[in-house]
């Protein structure tokens, strides 16, 4: 079995809307038997996590490139092109 990815969740103060990302993508992995370590930070302490995370997403604007891919998870807030988030994550944790 390959190795549980490492799913880094963040927003601004790593609180409020990073808490309603990681239940939508706690929930896509029961329901894709997937198994992650997801971790739920503040976006300023991404880079504590370059060499173990295989994945961020994020309600945060950042402009930093990072070694892994970076999803933008506003639309869990907004409503909007949810379904469409969920597949590019989904995507990523299949790879």
């Amino acid at each position: 079995m390959s190795k549980k990815k490492q799913v880094l969740v963040a927003c601004g103060a790593g609180i409020a809307t990073s808490t309603v990302v990681n239940g939508a993508i706690e929930e896509m992995a029961k329901e894709n038997n997937l198994s992650l370590d997801l971790v739920q930070i503040k976006i300023a302490e991404v880079g504590g996590y370059l060499d173990t995370a295989d994945l961020l997403v994020t309600t945060a604007m950042t402009k930093k490139e990072y070694p892994f891919p970076v999803i933008n998870a506003r639309s869990f807030l907004t409503g909007i092109g949810v379904e469409d988030t969920k597949k590019q994550i989904l995507e990523e944790l299949k790879k």
